[in-house]
Order: C-alpha cells, then structure tokens, then sequence
C-alpha cells in the first residue's frame, strides 16, 4: 500500500453502472476538478455480473474499468456480495433469511442473505475468485470491499442446525452446556442437541433485547457474528488466492450492534467504517467511534469508507450539511486515524431509496453546486497535505475498553433497568476527556495494557476468562483503573459469580456490593465530591467498603451516606469505583483530577467545542485543531507549530484563532 498511496485518499462510492456509458467520461472530469483520486466500485453489482445460474457477464465492468483507470483513479473493488440477484432467490430459496419473527423472507432489500445458506457461500466465494482473477493485473486497485455493512440475522433451520455445531466445538458435552446456560431454571435441561432451538420470538424472546434466558442469546448473537466472519473470510480467502498482495477488508457500521467487530479485526488487512451521524450526534460521539475503530487494528489508521458530503436521507429530519461541517467531520476523521476520505456517493441515483443521499455529483449534473465546490476544495487541501499523517498513531497513556459481548450481555439482562445503555455510558467518560483535550485509545479485552497509566472498564458486567488477572497485574504494578456499578457480576456465560459483587474484582476494588438500585428516568439521588453535588442516576449500588476508602456518599433516600465513589490502594496502583451514573460535569472534574495526579497532559488550552487531537508518525507531530462551534474561537498549544493548511506559523502558547466550523492542522516544531 505504501508504494501506491502517497496521500489521503479522496473519493468513495461511483455507480456507473446505473447511467449511460456516455454519462461516464463527464463523470470522470468532474470527479477530477473536484480532486477525487479513488473510486469504490461493484457494490451492489451481483445481478449485473452474474444474470443466471451458469453465466458471468463482465463486459460493463470492463468498460467501467477502463473508464476510471484511464481517468488516472485507483480503485477499491467490491465484491458485490451484499445483495444476492433475484433468479437466485427463486431458484434456490435456502439463500433466503428467516427473521426474528420466525418469517421466510422473500428477495428484495439487501442483506437479505441467510449466513449458513450453502448457496450464498458457493457463489459468493466463486464471484470474489472471478473478480480477483480477473482484475488481478490492473495496479490501481488498492484494496478489496468484501460485501457491504453486514448486519444479518437468521433463524432458519439451517442456522439453527449450524448453532448446534456451533455448541458442540464450544462446549464439547452438553453437560457442560446446560451447566453453561442454567438449564436447571424453568425446567430447560436439554438431553439432546436436536432439542435446542434458535432464540427468537418463537422461542425464548419477547423483544429483541428481551430474553427469558440469557446464556442462550448470547451465545446465538456470538454463533451469528462468527457466521458472517466464516462468509466474510470465504470470499477473503478467495481474493487472496489471485492478489495476496491487496488488502482486504469491509466496512463496518458506528455503533453496529450484531458484528463483534473486534472479533472480525484479525481477519481485517485494515479496518474500515462508514460515518452517518445524526444531524443531533455530539461530535464527541463520532469522536469516540473513530477512536474503536483505530483500536480494531491495535491503533493503526483506518478508512473512513463512507460518509455523505451533504444529507442523509434516511433520518426523520433529512437535514443539510451546514457550510464547512463536511470539511470539518472530514478533518475529524483524519485526526483520529483515518487514511481516506471517502463519500456515498459519487453520483445521486436517480430512483429507490437512496436517490435523495447527498452526492458529490447532485442531479442537476454539473459542478455549479454548494457541495460540489465544497468537495473540490477539500480536495485540493488533502492533496497538499501529500502522506504526512499516513499511518500516524496516537500516542496515549489513557485507553477506555470496548467489549461487544459485553454490551450484548447488558442488553439482554433482565435486570436491573432497561435504562441502562452501554455505549451510552462508555460515552459519558469518552467525552470528559475529548473536552479536556486528552487523547485516549478504545480498546478490546484481547489488548495490552503495560503502555497506559489509567484504564476505565465502564459497566464492566461481565468478565470473560481470567481478564481480572489482567486488571489486577495492571493496576499491582502501578496503574489506575477505574469502573463502575454493574461490573463483575457475570461470566462470559451470564452466570452469576457468587460470594458477592463485584464477583472477581472484589478484593482489587475493595468493596462488597449488597444491592442495586434502579431509578426511574424522571428520578435521581446525588452524591458531594471534593464540595459540589453531582447527580446520582439510573443505577445506584448500594456497597460497603472493605479495604477501600470511601470519596463521596449518597445525600438522599434510605441508604444516604453509603458510598458512591471509592479508591482502593492495590500493589503500587489504585483501583477506583463509580457506584452509579452521573453527570458529565462530575466526569469531567473526576478526570481533570486524575489527570493531574498522573501528571498527564492535555494537547492544549481550548473551549470544550474546540477538539484538539494528535497523530504522530516518526518525528512528525500533528495537531489537529476543529471548531464544532459556529462561533469564531481561540485556542492555545503547548509547542511552536506551522498551520499545514494556511502556512501560518505559531509560537507555544499563542492564541490561535480558528474560524466557525473550521480546522488547523498543526505540525509542531
């Protein structure tokens, strides 16, 4: 990759396959003014490359091929996988799902493949070999897109056959399985694999996230993640066989609830999501999910694969892309690891759902548009700034974890509140320290932690395998971890650790958990820290310390003055809880605190609305600076820098100005 890509890729999704070929050639030139210098092709093209059972078609490809390699455009080539053509539902019904409801879909949508369906398998992995062979000496393919956003569930018999298997090389004896799931409870034990059906609708659920036993779901939601791995890793083994030497990967979606996305890294080349926020998503949230994204790859840069240069049409309020907010969430990606800039899509389509998604190219035709003009001038600036940020990192001494099953676990528990929403709450410390200009790494339980002084394992529930060793080695040899209420309750079975909460993080944390408190929405207690009160909300354990001390108290109701914030001292390190959820003003001076106590420092002095992050490859240090304001502010760092965008230079501790919804790129001397 490094031979070929000199510079932040800028392009994304093309669809000429849906326009007269004569439409083409004025594409390419108008993609060109606009600085584009990479197109994603073959998305949704299965029905046009594949019209029946025995024959190929790739004339039209050739062509589009031809096309944009003669226009000087490198290429990340699709499989086309996501969307399976129609004669082959009708041919073969096994290729169709079965929902949560216990439904046989009919073709249409997309995703609408089911992941143990031998027929999907065979032509999907026979189309990606034919694609790479195919394409395999054009030099301007820089990656392979296998499928598209995967996000499929099936209850079919086939998945439920394959989910027995699945149990089998888990548990191996289905004593050990009904040992695993409590099958004990409402007389469930099983005495013969055939007997265990798939939890859905019909079975044990009553919602999606509502589920009369736990082990049970969460062990389909794992079954189904690694079905859409084994599907991805066919056609991943495919393409490999004809261009070993072209990354693969997919894009995944933000906070994308069926895909353990963590799982999915090993067999990732490098990781790639799609970026629609809601026109309402704080820019610490979008923040937070390029930071779990650069964690997939132990912190290498990312693709961002797709994002829309104007509008989203999906949303209840299709709202515009304000002047200079593409531009700055551009920048934003860039700054928290992205190696590309890409967009859905090239040109607007011209029917079907998505033909009122922003374009770089709108339907009028031309380059006379807002957009248009915006992205061209982008563009420009990202051909400027040439390869200094490619494979940066970030270097940081605070990492938060991230864990899917984990987060399935939570949502299937019965208990103690359906308030209770995980990446809500990881994002309530997430954003304390991208207000307090601090970089920090999202990570998995598989990562290392001897390079961080803080940990924060929020709503750490469920603790799989011996990953407490790991917390307790981190913390003896002189970290700080912190987590909160509901953590160490379970194992990775969802069962109960008995001899009290917080099961095995009893002795690192110091305390006994006796009960939890769930508060209505409308409700709340508070607690005083360091003499101010900070909200008490959703979930309040009521705990005893053992060897820990005690920070701060409840004010209010029957347990007023139990603890709600304790610190443990453990080996060379410190171990602290946070018995319920607050507000982000606690968050912030909880961690303003901490930070000063391990004497880590902020990129500099800026307002909250002003992000500040860091890349760093080598001797280069870039700062990036974005106003998500649409007021002129000012910022400080702590170094002399250059201004990579304007050449403006700037002495350490300088006011900087920085313009509403824009950005610096600052590389410090």
């Amino acid at each position: 990759m490094e031979k070929i890509i000199d510079k932040i890729l800028f392009g994304g999704d093309y669809n000429p396959e849906q326009w007269p070929e004569d439409v083409w050639q004025e594409d390419m030139r108008m993609l060109k003014d606009a600085g584009v210098d990479i197109v994603t092709l073959n998305v949704f093209s299965w029905a046009m490359l594949q019209p029946n059972e025995f024959f190929y078609d790739f004339r039209k490809l050739d062509r589009i091929m031809q096309c944009v390699t003669e226009a000087g455009m490198k290429v990340c080539m699709a499989t086309s996988t996501a969307a399976h053509p129609a004669w082959m539902a009708r041919r073969h019904p096994d290729i169709l799902r079965v929902d949560f409801d216990g439904h046989k879909r009919k073709f249409g949508s997309r995703h609408n493949s089911c992941p143990s369906s031998p027929t999907y398998r065979k032509y999907s992995k026979r189309l990606a070999g034919k694609l790479a062979r195919r394409y395999r000496k054009y030099d301007n393919i820089v990656a392979w897109h296998v499928s598209n956003e995967y996000s499929t569930d099936c209850y079919c018999e086939r998945c439920e056959r394959n989910f027995r298997k699945w149990l089998k090389r888990r548990y191996g004896s289905l004593e050990a399985l009904n040992a695993a799931w409590n099958t004990a409870f409402w007389g469930h034990k099983f005495y013969s694999w055939k007997e265990i059906v798939a939890p859905n609708n019909l079975s044990e659920h009553f919602g999606y996230t509502r589920t009369c036993f736990q082990g049970i779901s969460l062990d389909y939601r794992r079954f189904q993640s690694d079905m859409l791995l084994r599907d991805y890793r066919t056609e991943y083994n495919a393409i490999k066989k004809y261009t070993p030497n072209i990354p693969v990967t997919t894009n995944f979606m933000g906070y994308h609830y069926q895909i353990d996305q963590k799982a999915w890294a090993p067999y990732l080349d490098f990781a790639a999501w799609d970026n629609y926020p809601a026109c309402d998503s704080p820019e610490w949230s979008v923040a937070m999910w390029h930071d779990i994204t650069r964690g997939l790859k132990g912190g290498r840069s990312f693709w961002l694969m797709e994002q829309t240069p104007s509008v989203s049409n999906w949303n209840r309020y299709c709202a515009l892309k304000r002047p200079g907010e593409m531009r700055e969430l551009s920048y934003q990606a860039v700054a928290h690891g992205a190696d590309t800039v890409m967009f859905f899509q090239m040109r607007r389509s011209i029917g079907a759902c998505e033909k009122y998604h922003g374009a770089i190219i709108d339907h009028v035709g031309t380059e006379n548009t807002r957009v248009f003009k915006e992205c061209a001038e982008l563009g420009e600036e990202l051909k400027n700034l040439k390869a200094v940020t490619l494979a940066a990192r970030t270097n940081s001494r605070v990492a938060i974890l991230f864990d899917w099953e984990n987060w399935w676990a939570i949502s299937y528990s019965a208990g103690p509140t359906t308030e209770l929403n995980y990446p809500e709450e990881v994002k309530k410390f997430y954003r304390a320290f991208y207000e307090l200009h601090i970089p920090v790494d999202m990570i998995g339980c598989e990562d290392d932690l001897s390079k961080y002084d803080l940990v924060i394992a929020p709503v750490l529930y469920m603790i799989k395998g011996n990953y407490d060793v790991k917390l307790n080695d981190f913390v003896k040899r002189g970290g700080h971890l912190v987590t909160t209420f509901f953590s160490g309750y379970v194992n990775e079975n969802d069962l109960v650790t008995l001899g009290g909460y917080p099961g095995k993080l009893r002795d690192i944390l110091g305390i006994w958990v006796e009960e939890i408190d769930a508060l209505p929405a409308e409700k709340e207690n508070n607690f005083t820290w360091e003499g101010l009160d900070y909200s008490a909300k959703i979930v309040c354990d009521l705990l005893h310390p053992e060897t820990a001390e005690v920070l701060a108290s409840y004010n209010n109701d029957f347990y007023a003055g139990m603890p709600a914030l304790t610190v443990n001292e453990y080996g060379d390190g410190k171990a602290y809880y946070i018995a319920t959820s607050s507000d982000p003003d606690f968050y912030y001076n909880f961690f303003e605190r901490m930070a000063v106590e391990l004497n880590i420092p902020s990129l500099g002095e800026a307002p909250k609305d002003v992000e500040l992050t860091i890349r760093c490859k080598g001797s280069n240090n870039v700062i990036f600076a974005l106003n998500h304001s649409f007021e002129h502010k000012c910022f400080k760092i702590w170094s002399d820098a250059t201004d990579l965008l304007t050449g403006e230079e700037f002495r350490a501790n300088e006011e900087i100005w920085i313009d509403n919804m824009g950005v610096r790129v600052l590389k410090t001397r």
